[in-house]
Parts: structure tokens; C-alpha cells; sequence
């Protein structure tokens, strides 16, 4: 198996190249480890951050994210959980949202006062 990638780890944008053949993963292409390391989650345990934003209890709405990488495949499930809340006012930039979403916090990514 074969599969073309745009590394996103650093602004070089390196065009790889993740071949898979009997369970071994090559890569090529990559400038640094840092891509080969990406390729190689990418093709195996694919992962994602996720931002969106929450409902506040006023009405308006407050910026989120996910402090640390989810499961791609839950990512939709993930957006499902963040849909389904009203954050309560005042928000600060760090506070957690809703704990242990996958294994990451949903936090704010911006202030909100009542």
C-alpha cells in the first residue's frame, strides 16, 4: 500500500511518500524525523484537534478546541458532545468546557463575561 501526504508538522509542507508492505512502514520524502513520525501515525493511528465553538448560556457563542489529539474516527462523535452543551458564563481562555472528551479536555479559546 501506497499513500501521498502533505506533512502539516512545520511550514515546509514536505510532500511524502508512506509505503506499507508486510507490516513495515517506509517513509520518504521528509526533511526532518519529525514528518516520518507524522506519516507513520497518519497511516496507522490517524489523529486530529478539534475546534469548534459552545453555545454560553446568553446566547452567544465561545471559541473551543481539544487540548490534546482525539482518534480522527471520533472526531464527528466529538462534535455530537460539543452540540449538546450550554457553557455558563464568565469564561476565561484555558477552562475546560467539558472533561475527558476521548481522553482530551474541551477548553476555551477565548474569553466570555456574563
Amino acid at each position: 500500500m501506497e499513500k501521498k501526504l502533505t506533512c502539516i508538522v512545520c511550514p515546509l509542507g514536505c510532500e511524502l511518500v508512506v509505503t506499507e508492505k508486510n507490516g513495515v512502514v517506509s517513509v520518504s520524502g521528509n526533511t526532518c524525523p519529525k514528518g516520518e513520525a507524522y506519516a507513520k501515525n497518519e497511516l496507522t493511528n490517524p489523529m486530529r484537534t478539534v475546534t469548534s465553538t459552545v453555545l454560553c448560556e446568553d446566547g452567544g457563542l465561545v471559541s473551543v478546541k481539544t487540548d490534546t489529539t482525539i482518534p480522527k474516527e471520533k472526531m464527528q462523535e466529538c462534535m455530537q458532545i460539543i452540540n449538546s452543551i450550554t457553557a455558563k458564563l464568565p469564561i476565561s481562555v484555558g477552562d475546560i468546557i467539558i472533561k475527558d472528551v476521548f481522553g482530551s479536555n474541551i477548553v476555551a479559546t477565548q474569553n466570555r463575561s456574563k
